[in-house]
C-alpha cells in the first residue's frame, strides 16, 4: 500500500465478529492502521482490542453505528480510510479490490452485494428499491446503497462528516453526498460471510428511516426533483377538475384555483431549495 490506510470498525457488542477479524486484519495489513470504535459495548471488545494492540476509542454511551463511523474519521490518521462492519461479513481479502479501484482516480468505492449476500428476500428487494430511487435522486447508478463496506479518500470523506446522522443510515448519506460533490464512486461486488453475533438492525423501523433519510438527502441536494413532480401532480389534478367542472357546469370553481395556487407555491419552494441548496452547498464544500 503506496498511502497510508486506517481500517475502521464501528462496534457494539461484535466481541464474536471482532474475535475472527482483527487476527485477520492485523496478518493482512500490518502496515494499516486500525481503530475499532466501541460504541456503548457491554461485552469482551475492550480486552480484544488490547489483546490484538488496535486502537480502541470508546463512546462513552451507545450513539448509533453513524455516530461511530464519525468518531473513527476524524480519529483516523491515514489518507485513506476503509470502513467495515465488525461482525465478520466482510472479508478482509477484498479490501484490496476496492483500494486498487480508488488507485484508479475514484474517491469512493463500495463493496456491493448480490442477492445472496441479503439476508432475506426481503432485504433484497427493499435494497433494490433504495437504490432505484437514490440513482433517479442523484442522476448516477447506485448498486448498493446500504453497504457498510466502503474506501473512501479520507480528506474527502471527512470534508462531509457535517451531513452524517448518527443512525444506520450513514452509507446512504455519505454516498448520496458523495454524488452531489461531483466526486467518483464506483462498486465492486464482493459477497458476505454469515454475520457473527446478533443484527442490531429493525428492518421495519430502520427500512422506514433509510427512506426518510433518501427523502431528506434528496430535498438537501436536488430539491426540484422532489417537488417538480408533486408540483406538476398538483397541477395535472387542478386541469382535470376544472376541465370537468366547465364540461358540467361550465364554470371555474375555487377548487380549482386552489389546486393551482398549490402547485405554483410547490414549485416555487422547489426552485427557492434549489437555489439555497447552490449556496449554501458551494460554501461548505471546496
Amino acid at each position: 500500500m503506496t498511502r497510508k490506510v486506517s481500517i475502521i470498525l464501528p462496534a457494539r457488542n461484535e466481541a464474536a465478529g471482532l474475535a475472527q477479524l482483527l487476527p485477520e486484519l492485523s496478518n493482512k495489513y500490518p502496515d494499516a492502521e486500525i481503530i475499532v470504535v466501541d460504541d456503548g459495548s457491554t461485552d469482551d471488545t475492550t480486552a480484544l482490542c488490547q489483546q490484538h494492540h488496535v486502537r480502541l476509542l470508546r463512546q462513552m454511551y451507545g450513539m448509533g453505528n453513524g455516530a461511530a463511523i464519525k468518531s473513527g474519521a476524524r480519529s483516523a490518521r491515514g489518507d485513506v480510510l476503509v470502513f467495515m462492519d465488525a461482525d465478520g461479513q466482510h472479508d478482509p481479502g477484498d479490501i484490496e479490490r476496492l483500494l486498487a479501484k480508488l488507485d484508479e482516480g475514484f474517491d469512493m468505492v463500495v463493496g456491493a452485494r448480490d442477492r445472496v449476500s441479503h439476508a432475506n428476500l426481503g432485504r433484497w428487494w427493499a435494497n433494490a428499491l433504495y437504490n432505484r430511487f437514490a440513482s433517479w435522486i442523484v442522476g448516477h447508478a447506485i448498486s448498493d446503497l446500504t453497504s457498510g463496506f466502503r474506501v473512501a479518500v479520507a480528506d474527502k470523506f471527512k470534508e462531509l462528516l457535517h451531513l452524517l446522522p448518527n443512525g444506520f443510515s450513514y452509507p446512504t448519506s455519505i454516498t448520496m453526498a458523495f454524488f452531489r460533490a461531483g466526486y467518483f464512486v464506483t462498486y465492486v461486488p464482493v459477497q458476505t460471510r454469515q454475520r457473527l453475533g446478533t443484527s442490531h438492525i429493525r428492518p421495519l423501523r430502520d427500512g422506514i428511516r433509510f427512506l426518510i433519510i433518501i427523502f431528506k438527502i434528496g430535498t438537501l441536494y436536488a430539491p426540484l426533483k422532489i417537488f417538480l413532480p408533486v408540483s406538476f401532480a398538483f397541477f395535472l389534478t387542478g386541469s382535470a377538475y376544472y376541465a370537468y367542472t366547465y364540461m358540467a357546469y361550465s364554470r371555474f370553481t375555487n377548487m380549482s384555483a386552489l389546486l393551482f395556487i398549490i402547485a405554483v407555491i410547490v414549485f416555487l419552494i422547489g426552485l427557492i431549495s434549489e437555489q439555497v441548496t447552490t449556496l449554501v452547498y458551494g460554501q461548505k464544500v471546496k
